[in-house]
């Protein structure tokens, strides 16, 4: 009976291609952008942005030019942002705060932020246990945007999309990120590695790159030079601009007035293909082949 269920999946594929693929020349005919590009392969513009600015080419003459890289947070350089923070704090609260609410936070108003943030750095009682750990996946990217859409049913104002509640939803998922993906890396290395698990509490105390290790590693310990980079490596992240998949992505969601953890999740669905953040395991994997 496999057998016949392959033969008959391998047929019908065969049908789909002929069925359903188009000449080239067809999307040049309709003006139709293909995968977010235009038939030169630039990428088009799908929205409008004061948040970030990402260049990896400069006009020169009138000929698009390449260059080492332009990076803006609010129009602040990404140079000039880590010359502020890099070897003196962590960076990842104050340029969010950049990022959330357009401008740098000063002495108070960033105390204020932190004490927010690690203050509900917390998941729903038993949510480890019953969303995390019932069905671990190798995928953790599978793993997170699931546990995402799961939080929604703790949320009693899950549907609201007032500005305030958005907010509220938004500071909650930054906070509660780092747990959500190093339990389910837990979870993943436990019950298909075979391997030994512990669940560690975060330190409200510590900034969101030292939690980050402190609940990843066994014994909880942690280079001050390790925190470092993650907290450099999650500022850098932060950039998407006005039109890569997952920022067209979120604004296709939330077009259709859909809730904030449906649109985190759809937007994490398209970040995990390897054509976009997905690409850093084909860098792994590069580097294993190696």
């Amino acid at each position: 009976m496999k057998k016949v269920y392959e033969s008959f999946i391998e047929s019908k594929c065969n049908l789909c291609q002929e069925s359903d693929s188009f000449e080239p020349s067809e999307y040049s005919r309709y003006d139709v952008k293909k995968g977010l590009r235009d038939s030169n392969g630039n990428g088009v513009i799908v929205g409008l942005t004061e948040i970030s600015q990402v260049d990896g080419t400069v006009m020169v003459d009138g000929a698009k030019t390449e260059c080492e890289g332009i990076l803006r947070y609010r129009g602040y350089s990404i140079e000039d942002l880590t010359r502020g923070f890099l070897n003196k704090r962590f960076g990842f609260e104050e340029i969010s705060y950049l990022v959330l609410f357009g401008k740098l936070p000063n002495k108070e108003e960033l105390e204020e932020y932190i004490s927010i943030i690690n203050s509900n750095r917390e998941l729903p009682k038993t949510f480890t246990r019953d969303v995390i750990m019932k069905a671990a996946n190798k995928d953790l990217m599978n793993a997170i945007s699931r546990e995402v859409l799961f939080l929604a049913s703790y949320d009693d104002e899950a549907l609201d999309n007032s500005l305030d509640n958005v907010l509220r939803q938004c500071l909650y998922l930054i906070t509660v990120f780092p747990m959500l993906s190093v339990y389910s890396y837990h979870a993943y290395n436990h019950y298909i590695n075979n391997q030994s698990m512990y669940i560690h509490n975060p330190d409200p105390s510590l900034s969101s790159a030292e939690n980050f290790l402190r609940m990843l590693r066994p014994d909880m310990q942690y280079t001050k030079l390790e925190a470092t980079v993650l907290d450099l490596a999650l500022v850098i992240h932060m950039e998407h601009g006005g039109g890569n998949n997952s920022t067209f992505t979120t604004r296709v969601t939330t077009s259709s007035g859909s809730d904030t953890y449906a649109v985190i999740a759809a937007a994490m669905s398209s970040l995990k293909g390897p054509k976009h953040g997905g690409a850093n395991l084909k860098v792994i994997d590069m580097m294993v082949d190696i």
